[in-house]
């Protein structure tokens, strides 16, 4: 009793929280399309949830939808490779198990586009491009001139590849669970971002063998399915939002990123890495 009296005195005590002009409303926070969400399975139980980028990479997204439907991660394959600081990557250890009929086994080399489509952008110039920004639908771009790219940040989903000119079939992926691999910009296709469960990737065991790959079988974690939610009942389907950014509210976002407030933060920067103010995603409430 004497716990629920405190906490209801201390709930008196403390005003509620002052909307700030970077908080969101309401209208804010849009639907990720469901054929935009594909969902893994390890047999741990385990699941984690990537954003299918079809914009930025439409032949390797298209290629990943069709394994997806035909259910071609549910036997054979497995996260093989944890390498610290750097990726996790999954599919077919062997590199022997056929692909699903009509996937595009070299696809064009998705690396870049034209642009710059972005709606809001940081104040300071990228390390690694003149400018980095946001598109109206959620996604960190990066850009030089009239090209941009998605970068190599945390949670990002690439298409792994052998030496040009392969350029991946979309088989095998990677996510980032390190430092931001910013060197790989413009030279791998980026097709996602995993927006849910990624913990369960960065927290396995690292690779006994070089570059992180598992040297055993038995050290692999197995993938038992990988759906589209459009695929699933609706009463199965994840739901997540991204937040919009054609409004003065993500400006101010922006903002607040590029010079953290309140009393820890006694020296603003000025700026902000582009992997460090990655776009909000949230499961819809």
């Amino acid at each position: 009793m004497l716990n629920i009296l405190l906490a209801a005195m201390l709930a008196q005590a403390v005003p509620a929280a002052a909307t700030l002009p970077s908080d969101p409303v309401a209208a804010d926070w849009v639907a990720v399309p469901d054929d935009e969400l594909m969902v893994f399975t390890l047999a741990n139980g385990h699941r984690f949830t990537v954003r299918l980028a079809p914009r930025y990479a439409p032949v390797h997204v298209a290629n990943i939808r069709k394994l997806a439907r035909a259910h071609w991660w549910d036997a054979g394959t497995s996260v093989y490779r944890v390498q610290d600081n750097y990726v996790a990557q999954w599919g077919d250890a062997t590199e022997k198990k056929p692909l699903v009929a009509g996937v595009v086994a070299n696809p064009p080399a998705e690396y870049s586009h034209a642009g710059p489509t972005t709606l809001a952008r940081l104040s300071q110039r990228d390390p690694y491009a003149e400018w980095a920004g946001y598109s109206r639908d959620g996604w960190p771009l990066a850009g030089n001139g009239a090209t941009e790219w998605v970068p190599h940040c945390y949670g990002m989903v690439g298409v792994a590849r052998d030496l040009a000119p392969s350029t991946g079939s979309g088989a095998e992926l990677y996510t980032v669970i390190g430092h931001s691999p910013r060197a790989l910009d413009r030279n791998i296709a980026m097709v996602g971002r995993v927006i849910d469960g990624v913990e369960w990737l960065s927290s396995l065991p690292r690779g006994t063998g070089d570059l992180g790959f598992y040297k055993t079988d038995g050290e692999r974690s197995p993938i038992v399915s990988a759906r589209l939610a459009s695929e699933l009942p609706a009463a199965e389907r994840p739901n997540f939002e991204y937040r919009a950014t054609d409004n003065p509210r993500f400006v101010a976002w922006i903002a607040s990123r590029e010079n953290r407030a309140g009393p820890f933060f006694t020296v603003p920067a000025g700026g902000a890495d582009i992997c460090a103010a990655l776009p909000p995603v949230r499961k819809a409430p």
